[in-house]
């Protein structure tokens, strides 16, 4: 991912045509555009705080299972949003 909050040459329609050809997916903001990754951003910061920083891991295996759960039992199933009213993604 390449994201267009790096500056004007990222936004190009030359370099976004470049970055096609060679698999990568620009992203879809505007330059300085503090809302292009805000979602994702958001749920980074919590994966970080909730999982990440709680422990450490002792193999690149044992962290993408832990990150699996996370998301697809904790996140997706238990955790509650406020964007959707304090339910949780499955409600």
């Amino acid at each position: 991912m390449i994201y267009s909050d790096h500056g004007t040459q990222f936004t190009a329609r030359a370099f976004t045509h470049r970055a096609r050809q060679s698999g990568l997916l620009p992203s879809m903001g505007s330059v300085g555009d503090c809302f292009d990754n805000a979602v994702i951003e958001s749920f980074r910061g919590r994966m970080q705080t909730e999982l990440l920083n709680r422990k450490r891991w002792n193999t690149r295996v044992e962290l993408a299972s832990a990150m699996v759960e996370y998301v697809e039992v904790f996140h997706n199933r238990k955790r509650r949003h406020s964007s959707i009213g304090m339910l949780t993604p499955i409600e």
